[in-house]
């Protein structure tokens, strides 16, 4: 596969990136004026529209995993080249975005239950995500073996992605605050189109920046590897010379 050599893969990231940032500011500006245009929530209010953001910065902070996961895949199964690089540069980006989703959805809550936090079963498994993100982050940081660390990476991502089913179903396995989902579901979604299509567009964008974000991290990583090794050469002939 041409992809998955560093240097094609590099060059169509060039090409790439500019036209998936545009397309993503492009959504993302008619996200917004829909979401602002939206109708108020007959419970919640105008508070309702902190939705357009908590709802993708969750739907992302999963998406990002699951990502990582089938990338940790790569590594250990298919050995793909590209695989640890996508692992490596999605994690940064996926803590983000469970960061926000759990700062949005604490501005949420707080109006919606009175109080900033609780220790219910979504809340805590999107923290234990979170959590999760930085280990990756400090495991692939802390080992100077790149091969080594790619391989504790991927193992400890694929260990960890049972979370990701336990964030999904948390509302329907135990009693929460968090409301059920009400997007997909086997009946359809029970928000009101009027709701439903800002949100739905808000996503979308935001997938996009994701995607943007990630690629130009990938193109980052490739490149920092390729200094290491040119430094590596470097100092072995150096090391030759003087002997």
């Amino acid at each position: 596969m041409d992809l998955a050599n560093p240097t094609r893969f590099v060059g169509l990231a060039d090409k790439v990136v500019p036209w998936l940032a545009t397309i993503a500011a492009l959504i993302l500006a008619v996200g917004l004026y829909m979401s602002f245009a939206a109708p108020e929530d007959f419970q919640q209010g105008i508070t309702v529209r902190i939705m357009y953001i908590h709802v993708p910065f969750a739907w992302l902070a999963m998406m990002c995993y699951s990502l990582m996961a089938a990338s940790a895949l790569g590594t250990l199964v298919w050995r793909h080249p590209l695989a640890d690089v996508a692992l490596k540069s999605a994690a940064p980006i996926g803590a983000v975005f469970t960061a926000l989703a759990l700062i949005t959805g604490s501005i949420w809550g707080k109006p919606m239950w009175g109080t900033w936090w609780v220790w219910d079963a979504r809340l805590t498994s999107v923290f234990v995500l979170f959590l999760m993100y930085l280990g990756i982050i400090a495991l692939t940081r802390a080992l100077d073996d790149a091969s080594r660390a790619a391989w504790a990476a991927a193992i400890i991502t694929l260990v960890g992605f049972i979370n990701i089913p336990i964030i999904k179903f948390s509302v329907d396995w135990w009693n929460t605050l968090h409301q059920p989902a009400s997007v997909f579901r086997m009946d359809g979604p029970t928000i009101d189109p009027s709701l439903l299509w800002p949100l739905l567009v808000m996503a979308v964008g935001f997938t996009a920046l994701f995607f943007t974000l990630h690629l130009m991290a990938m193109r980052t990583e490739i490149r920092r590897r390729r200094v290491i090794a040119m430094r590596r050469v470097a100092a072995r002939q150096a090391e030759r010379q003087l002997a």
